[in-house]
C-alpha cells in the first residue's frame, strides 16, 4: 500500500475513531501522537486537520450533493471517508481529483456497505464535475 493511501487510511481511523467517542479530531490526533500510536507519516496530520479547517463547508457540501440522505444518516465510515475526499478534491492540489474519488471509493469499498462504493464515487464524481463553481 502506498504511502498516501496509508495516510488516508489513518486520517479515517482518527476521524471515525473521534466521532465514535465524541471527542474532538484534533484531540484524537494530538492523543495518537503522543501516545506514540499516532501517524508517522505526516499526510495524516494534514487530512485531519485540513478536514477539520474546512469541516463547515465540506459538509454544506455534502448535505447538497448526497441526495436523499442527511449526513447523520449516512454511515459514519462513509461520511468521514467523503469528508476526506471532499477536502482533497477542494483544497488539496497536490493530489489530483481522480486520485482522491479512487482512493475514498478504495477505502469504503473495504470498510463499509456494498452500496458505499457507488454512492461515495457519485457524491464525489458529482462535486468534482462542479468543482470549477464551487
Amino acid at each position: 500500500m502506498a504511502a498516501r493511501s496509508k495516510a488516508r487510511k489513518r486520517a479515517l481511523d482518527v476521524l471515525y475513531g473521534a466521532e465514535m467517542r465524541s471527542e474532538a479530531p484534533l484531540d484524537a490526533l494530538t492523543r495518537a501522537i503522543e501516545s506514540g500510536e499516532g501517524p508517522t507519516n505526516p499526510y495524516t496530520s494534514d487530512l485531519v486537520r485540513g478536514v477539520v479547517d474546512h469541516q463547515q463547508r465540506i459538509d454544506e457540501l455534502l448535505t447538497r450533493y448526497s441526495t436523499d440522505w442527511t449526513l447523520a444518516r449516512m454511515p459514519a465510515i462513509d461520511r468521514n471517508v467523503l469528508r476526506l475526499g471532499v477536502y482533497e478534491i477542494l483544497f488539496n492540489d497536490d493530489v489530483p481529483d481522480e486520485v482522491a474519488v479512487s482512493e475514498a471509493v478504495h477505502l469504503v469499498r473495504d470498510l463499509s456497505t456494498d452500496e458505499s462504493p457507488q454512492f461515495v464515487n457519485g457524491v464525489l464524481g458529482a462535486i468534482q464535475r462542479d468543482r470549477a463553481t464551487l
